[in-house]
C-alpha cells in the first residue's frame, strides 16, 4: 500500500516508517525538518521537505498518490502552546486541515491520526482515563488535538475518509528528542551520560503513562487494516511519577547522581494515565514492553549513538 507519513523524520514517525517499509509498503515522508532529522528517514522512502501547512502539499499528493495517510506531524510542546497558541494552531489545526483537504481531493481511503491521551481528557477526577471520559483539554495543544478529531469526523461523514485516532500517552524510546513531556526520558539519559545533573520540575510527583515506541509502532501497523472512525487510547495503564522514572534511568545507567529541583512548568497536568482496553478490542493491540525494560533499551540506544561519534 502507498502510505504518506507526515512528520516522518521525527522520533515516533520515523520508527513507524521503518516498520511500514519492513512490512512491504511503499512509503513517502513529508517533514519540514524543524525538529525531525534527515538521518532518521529510511533510505527506501522519498522525502518531501516542506511544512504541512504549505499549499504545495497538493503537489505531493498528486505526485505520490497515497491510499493512506499517517499524520504524525505536529507541534508537540504544551508550554509552547500556552505561550504561543497561534503557532500551535498553525501546525496542529491549519496544517491538519491542509492534509485532510488534500486527502479529500486525492481520494485517500484512510487517515491514521495521532491525538493525545495525555491532554485531551484534561484533569480527570479518576484514573485510568477511558475513551468514555469527557474531552476537556486545558491547553491550546490539547484543544487543537481535540479539534483534529472533530475534523476527522467531519471528513469521514462528508468525504467517506475512514480514520483511526491514536490517543498516545507519553511515548519514549530510541530516537527520542528532548521535547514534549515524554522527552523527559531522553533528557535524563543524555544529561546523566554527559555527567550533568538533570532538573526535576516541581516535586517530581506528576504522574504519567510511559509507553515504549516499539509498542506504539505496533499500534500504527495494526491501524492500517483495523479500526474505522474511532479513537483509541495507546498507553500502558500504569502510572509512574517523575521521581520513579528518574530512579529507573539512574539504574539503567548505573549512577546515583542526584537531580536538581526546578519550579513547576506552566500547562503541566498533575496526573494522567490511560486505559487501553478499547485498543485491544478494536486493533488487537496491547503494550508488551515494561518501563524498566524500555528505559534500558533507550539508554543502550543513546550509548551506542555516543560511541559512533
Amino acid at each position: 500500500m502507498k502510505i504518506l507519513v507526515t512528520g516522518g523524520a521525527g522520533f515516533i514517525a520515523s520508527n513507524v516508517v521503518d516498520a511500514y517499509v519492513a512490512a512491504g509498503h511503499e512509503v513517502a515522508v513529508v517533514d519540514n525538518l524543524s525538529t525531525g532529522k534527515k538521518e532518521n528517514v529510511n533510505p527506501a522512502v522519498k522525502l518531501y521537505t516542506m511544512d504541512i501547512a504549505d499549499p504545495r502539499l497538493a503537489d505531493v499528493f498528486a505526485d505520490f498518490k497515497p491510499r493512506l495517510v499517517n499524520h504524525h506531524a505536529a507541534q508537540i510542546s504544551v508550554p509552547l502552546s500556552v505561550d504561543d497558541p497561534l503557532a500551535d494552531a498553525h501546525t496542529n489545526v491549519m496544517g491538519l486541515l491542509n492534509v485532510l483537504t488534500n486527502c479529500r481531493q486525492h481520494r485517500v481511503e484512510k487517515v491514521i491520526y495521532v491525538s493525545s491521551g495525555g491532554v485531551v481528557y484534561g484533569e480527570p477526577k479518576q484514573f485510568p482515563a477511558t475513551e468514555m471520559f469527557p474531552l476537556q483539554p486545558t491547553s491550546p495543544y490539547g484543544i487543537a488535538k481535540y479539534a483534529g478529531e472533530l475534523y476527522l469526523k467531519f471528513f469521514a461523514a462528508q468525504a467517506g475518509i475512514k480514520f483511526v485516532a491514536l490517543r498516545y500517552s507519553n511515548v519514549y524510546g530510541p530516537r527520542q528528542m528532548p521535547h514534549g513531556e515524554a522527552g523527559v526520558v531522553s533528557i535524563f539519559i543524555q544529561a546523566l551520560m554527559a555527567g550533568k545533573a538533570p532538573t526535576i520540575f516541581g516535586d517530581g510527583k506528576c504522574v504519567r503513562d510511559y509507553v515504549f515506541v516499539g509498542d506504539v509502532v505496533e499500534a500504527n501497523l495494526k491501524a492500517i487494516e483495523r479500526g474505522e472512525n474511532v479513537a483509541v487510547n495507546i498507553g500502558t495503564g500504569r502510572p509512574t511519577d517523575v521521581n520513579e522514572l528518574y530512579r529507573l534511568v539512574c539504574d539503567a545507567l548505573h549512577t546515583d547522581m542526584k537531580a536538581l529541583s526546578g519550579p513547576p512548568r506552566r500547562g503541566d497536568l498533575l496526573a494522567n494515565y490511560l486505559d487501553a482496553t478499547l485498543a485491544g478490542t478494536v486493533l488487537g493491540w496491547k503494550p508488551k514492553v515494561s518501563l524498566a525494560e524500555g528505559v534500558v533499551l533507550t539508554a543502550q540506544y543513546f550509548k551506542n549513538l555516543a560511541e559512533k561519534k
